[in-house]
């Protein structure tokens, strides 16, 4: 379901900046802070301003249809709620977010929990890395 349908769902008032923002967001391949999204927002409407796209994130996620991620760099990056849970790999060179799941890792936690006697009812892992062989700078590989 649309970021759009999901917000009107939850009753919220769609102005036109908020459906653009909304857009942006849905549309991210990555995982934007606010000022990337203000950039990617004023590109389709000058008179977006950043104050606005804080305030709709933070509507957004207040409204759990919008994560927020704290990836160590100092800033809060954003995606909408998966559908399928994933969990993140972060390359603290690039700052690239590499999303993934892993049944091994998933089923590992559970056993973890029970054998500390608990319940998993949620969790999130970040993992934080560097590439194992750097690139040449003349190296003729491309970034995917």
């Amino acid at each position: 379901m649309s970021l759009e349908k999901q917000c009107l769902e939850k009753g919220m008032r769609m102005t036109e900046q908020r459906r653009i923002i909304a857009r942006v967001l849905e549309s991210s391949k990555d995982h934007p802070d606010v000022e990337e999204l203000y950039g990617r927002a004023v590109k389709i409407d000058d008179n977006i301003s950043i104050a606005t796209v804080y305030r709709t994130v933070k509507l957004f996620e207040d409204s759990g249809i919008i994560e927020r991620h704290d990836f160590r760099d100092g800033r809060s990056r954003y995606e909408t709620v998966p559908e399928e849970h994933h969990d993140h790999l972060i390359d603290l060179r690039s700052g690239k977010v590499i999303e993934f799941n892993n049944e091994k890792i998933e089923k590992l936690q559970e056993i973890i929990a029970r054998e500390l006697g608990y319940q998993l009812i949620d969790h999130r892992l970040e993992l934080y890395g560097v590439p194992l062989h750097d690139e040449k700078p003349n190296s003729n590989q491309k970034d995917s």
